[in-house]
């Protein structure tokens, strides 16, 4: 099983300082974070596109290619890449460079979006949303697996002949999640490809991720990638972990209660209830985690979002330190423990898509099972 950070790369005012990081202390803080993920044996990096403020990330193949440059196994991805402001060509394009320089450490996730003025900045409608992704993808998947493309559609300007260089390193795409918070038409989509469906698991109650998940896995035995509980769910996570419950509350109390997204809304115990959200002892992180699998069946990926709110580099170093040196390998054994010998341990990685060879699902454009694909086509 993997388990890594993601990142949303916000830039907010630490609420007991008072001090907010520049723009440039923000990503190198978040470079910072990449490398030491991979320094206490986390498998993944994710990082979020954002063009708005409060937040930096806005060329997240630019960050990845240069934390290639300085780690060794850590794998590359996203969370997410805008597959409907986006151009799929320039996804292709950027993805496949990536791949070439990380030595095909790279996978990405994309998700639609759901901040509205970014869409008219790209020249494109949010009522268009779903629609995008769908179009978009197809197109990108074509790009990744055909050398030459002829293409038109609704949303962007045809293509005649058309070769994406660089070409996918080994003449393998690189893998694909689809994340979304609130979208069945996203898991629909990730189910019909066979690709992976990532759950944020933050904001929402476990039964509305359950349900997400669910409707994926149904769908992704629908379509005959393999039954319901081999299909490739990832999930995030958020924690903050002190030497005791106390110490760890009395601290992260003042980042939460002012944080963007959700301060000044519910107290920190009330949103601990309801919601994913841990604050409290490396093992009190270790036993709510491994409760995940119970409401969304066994899973191959776990990312945690550890440095949002203000909160210090430092802190947020120490954390991941606790994260990888006290927690996952605890979790890594125990999920396995539990886990049927027909589910599979990991995604897909660029090694065992390779080793699986040119004439395997992944090479196809879509590898759904041609009955269901025609039945799709003349609905």
């Amino acid at each position: 099983m993997q388990f890594g950070i993601f990142t949303v790369g916000d830039l907010t005012t630490d609420p007991v300082t008072g001090r907010t990081p520049s723009e440039a202390e923000r990503i190198k803080a978040m470079i910072a974070i990449g490398e030491k993920a991979e320094e206490v044996g986390l498998d993944v990096f994710a990082t979020g596109e954002h063009h708005n403020p409060p937040f930096v990330p806005s060329s997240p193949t630019t960050m990845l290619g240069y934390l290639a440059a300085r780690t060794q196994r850590l794998i590359l991805s996203t969370a997410t890449t805008l597959i409907t402001t986006n151009d799929p060509v320039k996804i292709a394009e950027d993805f496949a460079m990536l791949q070439h320089l990380s030595d095909g450490r790279t996978d990405l996730m994309l998700g639609r979006g759901n901040t509205g003025p970014v869409y008219p900045w790209f020249g494109k409608d949010i009522r268009d949303g779903v629609p995008l992704a769908v179009e978009n993808y197809h197109l990108l998947r074509r790009l990744w697996r055909e050398s030459r493309v002829d293409w038109e559609g609704k949303y962007r300007g045809p293509l005649q002949g058309f070769t994406a260089t660089p070409a996918p390193l080994h003449g393998t795409p690189p893998f694909v999640w689809h994340g979304s918070i609130r979208s069945p038409e996203i898991a629909e989509q990730a189910a019909f490809y066979g690709d992976g469906f990532f759950h944020n698991n933050i904001f929402w109650n476990k039964e509305h991720t359950e349900q997400m998940v669910r409707l994926y896995r149904q769908r992704y035995e629908h379509y005959g990638h393999g039954s319901a509980d081999q299909a490739i769910v990832g999930l995030g996570g958020q924690a903050f972990m002190g030497e005791t419950e106390a110490a760890a509350k009395k601290y992260f109390r003042p980042y939460f209660d002012n944080a963007p997204v959700y301060g000044h809304g519910p107290s920190m115990e009330e949103f601990t209830e309801l919601t994913p959200l841990t604050v409290g002892t490396p093992e009190q992180v270790i036993e709510r985690t491994l409760g995940f699998a119970d409401y969304v069946g066994d899973y191959q990926r776990q990312l945690f979002l550890m440095d949002h709110a203000g909160l210090p580099i430092e802190v947020v170093l120490d954390q991941i330190e606790i994260l990888g040196r006290e927690v996952v390998p605890v979790l890594r054994k125990e999920f396995e423990s539990r886990r049927p010998a027909h589910v599979p341990s990991d995604p897909p990685t660029h090694e065992t898509l390779v080793a699986a060879g040119p004439d395997s699902p992944h090479h196809l454009v879509v590898s759904a099972r041609e009955q269901v694909s025609a039945e799709s086509e003349s609905e």
